[in-house]
């Protein structure tokens, strides 16, 4: 290399960002010890900013554009570097270019249980996860406060944080939530509102914007899981002698050791021990009619909210006036979540609506 090569190499004349990454928010030209040659062009792409830093302080911020750096188009840097009027010689200044775009995707959730009072189930441990949006707002705030010196800063430095403001802000709205962690599903949009309400002046701490945040799931723990299931299945199976039954046939269906004809055999010889057990029983007791058969009760999601019971035929009049529609959600005692009400066993009830009145002859 000739001494003109290498004189000229530590001069920049061209100063870019060409972005090829997803998660990058911050990028600082390797400028080393070169200088950069005055009237330098400088590209800044769509979605970006340049931050031009002097010494440690903040100088000129430039948009999406092509620039010749100049003293007319740096009047912060030429303060702060003292430059005459005439002035054309190389300068040394850091060179930061910020990702603009929305950051989008990212994950949230809980790393322990969230403790709760419930009315159902008393005390109740509950898992959260999501995602969310953000973008940086506030530059100059963003690399002072954030940033720092950091030449080459991704969202994965920042998502921790942000993820543990996120689950505070929901564990004080389920702490607000009185009603049933059942009606849980029904508030979940109610649920982000909260969130990004409460996280605009966090956010807004660090420079940033929370676009958008959503809650994807709030789970139960397993054992409480299974003893809904346990509740769910004593409904399905009815009075005592058919719950027997069941609980016999799911035993014997647990075991895989067992072959056909001994499990018909334990199963003939498990209704013969129910059978005797139950007419024992009867004969000592002097017999009563069956209960009477309970309607079944529904609940509706109205204004975000659960609201109920209602009857198979205040469900229908809803209908016949126009108040619920097929994509209305409903829920009633056995059902392990909200469905729409054609997805549910009151579709039939969509068949008994009329159609609307044509408006044209």
């Amino acid at each position: 290399m000739g001494i003109f090569d290498w004189l000229f190499g530590q001069f920049i004349d061209v100063i870019e960002w060409k972005d090829d990454s997803s998660n990058t928010i911050v990028w600082r030209y390797p400028r080393g010890d070169s200088s950069i040659k005055y009237g330098a062009k400088l590209i800044v792409r769509e979605s970006q900013v340049a931050v031009f830093v002097d010494k440690g302080e903040i100088a000129d911020i430039l948009g999406p554009g092509v620039y010749e750096l100049e003293t007319s188009n740096l009047p912060i840097l030429t303060d702060l570097q003292h430059w005459d009027h005439g002035f054309e010689s190389p300068f040394k200044a850091d060179v930061y270019f910020i990702n603009t775009k929305l950051f989008s995707n990212l994950k949230w959730g809980t790393k322990n249980p969230i403790l709760l009072r419930d009315p159902d189930f008393k005390m109740i441990r509950l898992r959260a996860f999501g995602t969310y949006e953000f973008r940086v707002k506030d530059y100059a705030k963003f690399l002072r406060d954030v940033v720092g010196t950091d030449g080459h800063f991704t969202t994965e430095e920042l998502e921790e944080r942000l993820a543990n403001l996120i689950v505070t802000k929901l564990a004080d709205a389920l702490g607000e939530h009185k009603e049933s962690i059942l009606d849980l599903a029904a508030s979940y949009d109610d649920f982000a509102k909260y969130i990004k309400d409460n996280l605009k002046d966090e956010f807004e701490k660090y420079g940033l914007e929370l676009v958008e945040i959503l809650v994807e799931n709030i789970s139960l723990p397993a054992e409480v899981e299974k003893a809904i299931d346990e509740r769910s299945s004593r409904e399905i199976a009815g009075d005592l002698n058919e719950h027997l039954k069941y609980k016999g046939a799911e035993s014997l269906e647990k075991n895989p050791a067992a072959s056909e004809i001994s499990s018909l055999a334990t199963g003939m010889v498990m209704a013969n021990e129910i059978s005797k057990s139950l007419n024992q029983e009867s004969q000592n007791k002097t017999p009563t009619p069956p209960p009477i058969p309970t309607q079944v009760q529904y609940f509706i999601v109205k204004n975000k909210k659960a609201v109920g019971p209602y009857s198979k035929e205040e469900i229908l009049k809803m209908l016949q006036n126009k108040e619920l529609n097929e994509n209305s959600f409903i829920w009633r005692e056995g059902m392990a979540d909200w469905k729409k009400i054609k997805e549910s066993d009151l579709r039939d009830f969509l068949a008994k609506i009329p159609p609307q009145i044509p408006t044209k002859s």
